[in-house]
């Protein structure tokens, strides 16, 4: 599905990604956790092709595609969809609408035939009903006022509305009751398939718990220093992020 290789990222004009690898098969779910500044996020970035990213070498192939050479919204039609940490707020621009836009934007470019707004509505009120998802919020602005659970909520819904085959979940945790936990880990978990691949970015132990990946790796100094199953976010939980000061 992803195939990462010697990537080499500058955020600011500091180089943060130092030769990193990474490959992501089908059907797999990967998880990456590590300190502040080790380079999470800023691999999320590299992989989607935010502005903030200046890439000095290296490849991303996903489904035998070099992501580098094309643009950010012709890597989402391609199928990979990313939720933001702290996901951006749009005033004036209804969500009902965005979720329309975006959703026949991916239609069209795959050669599909755009949906009515009826054919989407019936989606998205199936979905709002199985993950308990305010309806409500079609009626506001994109994420305009929504508080942190809303906002990731809304993520959810915009990841099952638009069935990504690769998703990239930056820290989807964050700020999250436990109820609002729960519901987050049922909407990835209900995704889980063998052409989908998942790569979970996260401090904490608390989402796995609930998702289980197949590997966790351990982002240093932007590079992968270890790599284990499930248990390695545990024993990482359990010693705190001294364990990785000690790698």
């Amino acid at each position: 599905m992803l195939e990462i290789k010697n990537l080499q990222v500058s955020m600011q004009e500091k180089k943060v990604l130092k030769g990193f690898d990474l490959s992501i098969g089908k059907g797999e779910v990967h998880a990456i956790m590590g300190l502040n500044g080790a380079g999470k996020s800023t691999l999320s970035k590299s992989i989607t092709g935010h502005f903030d990213c200046d890439v000095m070498g290296g490849e991303v192939m996903y489904k035998n595609k070099n992501m580098l050479d094309i643009p950010p919204e012709d890597r989402a039609n391609e199928g990979i969809f990313m939720s933001f940490q702290n996901p951006v707020e749009i005033p004036g621009v209804n969500n009902m609408y965005f979720l329309r836009s975006i959703l026949n934007a991916k239609r069209v470019y795959n050669g599909q035939e755009e949906l009515t707004s009826v054919e989407i509505l019936k989606k998205i009120k199936k979905i709002t009903k199985e993950f308990h998802i305010n309806e409500d919020m079609m009626k506001r602005s994109v994420n305009d006022g929504f508080s942190g659970g809303e906002k990731k909520k809304n993520e959810l819904l915009q990841m099952l509305l638009l069935e990504p085959d690769f998703l990239i979940l930056d820290e989807i945790d964050s700020g999250l009751d436990i109820d609002a936990l729960k519901i987050v880990a049922h909407g990835v978990n209900s995704m889980r398939s063998p052409d989908r691949s998942f790569l979970i970015i996260t401090h904490y132990q608390r989402l796995l718990s609930f998702i289980k990946p197949d590997f966790i790796h351990i982002l240093k100094d932007g590079k992968i220093i270890k790599t284990g199953d499930y248990t390695l976010a545990q024993e990482l939980e359990d010693k705190g992020y001294e364990m990785v000061e000690a790698l």
